[in-house]
């Protein structure tokens, strides 16, 4: 029998949060480098089942399964044939073929879909359709094709357990990133002040834990040819959970978004780690034992306009903690350096920035 060949494994990480995302990579025992828009190693199929089980900042993850040059549509057609698909993608499963071009001779990604679709649809015989939970990705650059198969499906920040969500919810993949940002191991209390559906404050949680964050949804390598579904219901067996005496702490003035974190906290199994309450800012106060960390993502506003009361309530908030938490590291998560600065933490922005809601927004950190 022969040894199973390594690939690339890719993970699409949120821009500006590939250093976090290949420090966690690193320290689930993965032989990670950043790459341009993400996080890569070499592995074996079993290793994807465990990044998209495991990882919690990445969005997706890749399995970059071949590669040839071409130089014009009719190359593309025949090479695209050669691919030995029946070793990854099964008869009887739709596919999605999508295809994006750059400095290269083939330059219509339409075109190149459709002859790489075409040539699954005549030598594996499988379905091709627009709604396929099974996506075949061809990138085309500088004339050499590579072939990804995204094994992911939804997005890896659903984890399923989130159904409430407050105003501008923190995508759980930012989120534990944000919290690797700021130190978080596990061991120290987390704060945050305006926790909105509770992401930071359940992840955070879910990490003390030991809980695998992929552990309750499906994924798409469940659909590829090899699956080994004996293998998988074996990987997801969850271990004992982590001990831990941690509480985590969320307050918001909204009655309707602490509905939804403990909500949320309870689908998560994390309600006897976690305490929601509802009070303002200034009401604020911290919780037994030792300093730990406050993260928080502030409303930030999008236009000139609504700056002047969010600096009064940048100024509250940095008042209650500057008097009220010595010792505890800060981190807030906000799209304006004079927000940032009206805190009078003495914070520093954690480059570079990150896409969020069509903003780009920073952590800004006081270790």
């Amino acid at each position: 029998m022969t040894e199973p060949v390594p690939f690339e494994i890719y993970l699409v990480a949120t821009p500006g949060l590939e250093a976090p995302l290949c420090e966690e990579a690193c320290a689930a025992g993965f032989d990670a480098k950043v790459v341009e828009g993400g996080v890569a190693f070499m592995g074996l199929w079993p290793d994807v089942w465990r990044a998209n089980l495991e990882l919690r900042g990445a969005t997706r993850v890749l399995a970059r399964t071949g590669s040839f040059r071409a130089m014009h549509l009719a190359q593309l057609d025949k090479r695209a044939r050669k691919v030995d698909w029946a070793s990854v993608l099964r008869p009887d499963v739709p596919v999605k073929v999508e295809a994006s071009c750059k400095r290269s001779r083939i330059y219509h990604a339409g075109a190149a879909s459709q002859r790489v679709a075409k040539a699954i649809a005549e030598e594996l015989g499988a379905p091709i359709t627009d709604d396929a939970e099974v996506r075949v990705m061809v990138r085309i650059e500088d004339d050499l094709v590579t072939i990804s198969l995204d094994t992911t499906g939804e997005s890896l920040h659903k984890r399923g357990f989130k159904e409430g969500v407050a105003k501008a919810p923190m995508r759980e993949t930012m989120a534990a990133m944000f919290l690797r940002q700021c130190g978080f191991d596990g061991t120290q209390t987390v704060l945050d002040p305006m926790c909105g559906s509770g992401t930071f404050i359940i992840e955070a949680a879910e990490i003390a834990l030991g809980l695998k964050p992929g552990r309750e949804r499906r994924f798409a390598f469940e659909q590829l040819a090899g699956f080994d579904a004996r293998a998988w219901e074996a990987m997801r067996v969850p271990g004992p959970s982590a001990p831990t005496t941690v509480r985590f702490f969320g307050s918001d003035r909204d009655a309707g978004a602490i509905r939804m974190a403990n909500e949320n906290a309870e689908r998560a199994g994390v309600t006897d780690r976690v305490r929601f309450e509802q009070q303002s800012i200034e009401m604020l106060e911290p919780p037994e034992g030792p300093p730990g960390i406050i993260i928080v993502n502030p409303p930030y506003g999008t236009r000139i306009g609504n700056k002047a009361p969010l600096l009064g309530l940048y100024r509250t908030m940095g008042t209650v903690i500057r008097s009220k938490f010595p010792g505890w590291s800060v981190g807030i998560i906000t799209s304006d350096k004079d927000l940032a600065r009206a805190t009078g933490l003495g914070l520093e922005l954690v480059e570079p920035t990150v896409l969020h809601g069509g903003l780009r927004v920073g952590l800004w950190r006081r270790p």
